[in-house]
C-alpha cells in the first residue's frame, strides 16, 4: 500500500468522527459531563464561600454516590416504557429526555435556594439533580452501544468523552468565571451571583433536549437466544397457577428487567465471566490510585495554584481528548483488545514518569512532559476500554449491563486509593509511584489471558454495519 493510500485510509476513519451518530455523542457527552461539578466540586465551593463548614461539605459530596449506584434502577430504565413519551421517541430518547427535564429542574431549584437558610432541601435538590444525572448516563450509555458496531465503539466513546470533558470545563471553571462576573465586587458571598450562575447552567442542558429531538431512536432487534430464554421463564411462571394473575405478571417482568441481564452474562460467558469482572475491576487501578494522591504530588513538590491550573487542567485535558480520538480511530482500524493491551501498558509506564518527576522535584517542563504523557495513554485507555464495556453488553439489557460494568469499573481502585495517603507517608512518592505502576501487571496478564481465550463469537449479535 503507497503512502497516499495509507493517508486515505486514516483520513476514511477521521471522517467518521463527523457522521451524524458519532456527532450526536459530542452533544449527548456534554450534557452528561454537564450536572457532575453542579453537584460536586463547583457545588462545594459555593457553600464554602456561603460559610457552611467543611465537615458539613464533605457530607454533601456524598450526594455524588448516585453515580456509583446507578445499576441499581438501570432495569427500570431498560425495561420501563414511559406514558406518553415512549410512545413518541421510543425507550432510549425518551429516558434521556425525562432525565434532562427533571436535571433542569433541579438545578434551577438550586439556583433559587439559599443554602444557609434551607440546607436539609438544598441537599434533597442536589441528590435530585445527581440521581437525574446518573439516570441520564444510563440512557445515554445505552444508547450509545446500540447506535454502533462493536468495531466503532471507540469512536463513540471518543467523542462522547470530548463532549463530557468540555462540560466539565463549563461546569467548573465557567461556572465560577459566571458567578464572579455577577458578584458587584471581587470578593465576599452573594446569593444572586450563584442564582445566575446555576441558572445559566441550566439553560446549557437544552443542548442535550435539542440533540435528543434531533437524534434518532436506534433501531435494534433481541437475539433469538435471549428472547428464547425469557419465553422458557415466562412460560414457567405461568404454570404457576396458585399465583394471582398480578403476581405472576410482576414475575415474569422482575425477570426480564432485573434477573435476566445479570443470568444472560453469567450464561453466556460461564467461568470467563470471573475472568472479565475481574478484568473490569482492575483495568483503571493504576491511573485511578495514582489519582488520587497526585494534586497532593504537586503541591508537595511547590507547584503554583496557577502552574498545575495549567498545566495540569488546560495541557491536561488536551491531552486526553487527543488520546480519546487516537484511541478511537486505532480500536476502528486495528480492534478492540489489541488497543486495550496497548492502552494498559501505557497507563502502567506512565506511572514510572511520576517517579522520575519526585526524583527531580519543582520543574515545570519535566511537569507538562509528564502530565501530557499521562493523559494521552489515559485518554487512549478510556476510550478503548469503554468499546470494550459495551461489546460485552447484550443488545436486549445494554443499560443494566453497562451500568453494571461502569460501576465494577471503580469499586476497587477506589477502595485502595482510599489508602494512597498512608502508603505515601509510610514509603515516599518514589516507592508509591512504582507501586501504583506495579498494579498494572496483573493487569496486562488478564488481558492477554482474555485475547486468548475469550474469541469474538463469544460476543452478543450486534450491526456490524458503521455509524450513520
Amino acid at each position: 500500500m503507497t503512502s497516499a493510500n495509507r493517508l486515505s485510509d486514516w483520513l476514511k476513519t477521521l471522517a467518521v468522527y463527523w457522521q451524524p451518530g458519532a456527532r450526536s455523542m459530542l452533544f449527548l457527552g456534554f450534557s452528561a459531563g454537564l450536572p457532575l461539578l453542579l453537584v460536586f466540586g463547583t457545588l462545594s465551593y459555593w457553600l464554602r464561600e456561603a460559610g457552611v463548614e467543611r465537615s458539613t461539605i464533605g457530607f454533601l459530596s456524598w450526594v455524588a454516590l448516585a453515580y456509583g449506584f446507578k445499576w441499581a434502577w438501570a432495569p427500570l430504565v431498560d425495561r420501563l416504557r414511559l406514558p406518553w413519551l415512549s410512545a413518541g421517541l421510543g425507550r432510549r430518547r425518551a429516558w434521556m429526555l425525562l432525565a434532562q427535564l427533571a436535571i433542569i429542574t433541579g438545578l434551577c431549584g438550586l439556583a433559587f435556594s439559599d443554602p444557609l437558610q434551607g440546607l436539609h432541601g438544598f441537599a434533597l435538590l442536589a441528590l435530585f439533580v445527581a440521581f437525574s444525572s446518573a439516570t441520564q448516563d444510563i440512557a445515554i450509555d445505552a444508547y450509545r452501544i446500540e447506535r454502533a458496531a462493536v468495531r466503532l465503539q471507540g469512536v463513540m466513546a471518543a467523542n462522547y468523552m470530548i463532549g463530557y470533558r468540555i462540560a466539565m470545563i463549563v461546569s467548573g471553571g465557567g461556572a465560577l468565571a459566571i458567578a464572579q462576573w455577577a458578584s458587584p465586587t471581587e470578593t465576599g458571598y452573594y446569593l444572586n451571583a450563584w442564582m445566575f450562575a446555576y441558572l445559566a447552567m441550566a439553560g446549557l442542558m437544552l443542548v442535550g433536549v435539542v440533540t435528543v429531538l434531533l437524534i434518532e431512536e436506534p433501531d435494534v432487534h433481541p437475539n433469538s437466544a435471549t428472547l428464547e430464554q425469557e419465553a422458557v421463564v415466562d412460560r414457567m411462571i405461568e404454570r404457576q397457577h396458585w399465583l394471582p394473575g398480578v403476581l405472576r405478571s410482576f414475575g415474569e417482568w422482575f425477570y426480564g428487567a432485573v434477573i435476566s441481564p445479570f443470568a444472560d452474562f453469567i450464561r453466556r460467558y460461564r467461568w470467563h465471566a470471573v475472568l472479565i469482572l475481574a478484568l473490569i475491576a482492575s483495568y483503571r487501578i493504576s491511573d485511578v490510585v495514582l489519582g488520587v494522591i497526585s494534586n497532593v504530588f504537586y503541591v508537595d513538590l511547590g507547584f503554583s495554584k496557577r502552574e498545575v491550573a495549567i498545566v495540569a487542567n488546560v495541557l491536561g485535558v488536551a491531552m486526553t481528548l487527543l488520546g480519546a480520538v487516537l484511541g478511537g480511530m486505532l480500536v476502528t482500524r486495528v480492534g478492540v483488545m489489541r488497543i486495550l493491551l496497548v492502552g494498559g501498558i501505557l497507563a502502567a509506564a506512565t506511572n514510572l514518569l511520576f517517579a522520575w518527576l519526585a526524583g527531580v522535584g519543582h520543574n515545570l517542563i519535566m511537569l507538562a512532559l509528564v502530565i501530557a504523557a499521562d493523559n494521552l495513554s489515559a485518554g487512549l485507555a478510556t476510550a478503548a476500554f469503554i468499546a470494550y464495556l459495551s461489546s460485552l453488553t447484550n443488545v436486549s439489557y445494554s443499560a443494566t449491563q453497562y451500568a453494571l460494568f461502569s460501576s465494577v469499573m471503580l469499586l476497587l481502585p477506589k477502595f485502595i486509593g482510599g489508602f494512597s495517603g498512608v502508603i505515601v507517608d509510610a514509603l515516599g512518592y518514589v516507592s508509591f509511584f512504582l507501586i501504583t505502576a506495579t498494579m498494572g501487571i496483573p493487569v496486562l496478564i488478564l488481558i492477554l489471558i482474555a485475547m486468548r481465550y475469550l474469541p469474538p463469537s463469544r460476543l452478543p449479535d450486534r450491526d456490524p454495519g458503521a455509524v450513520s
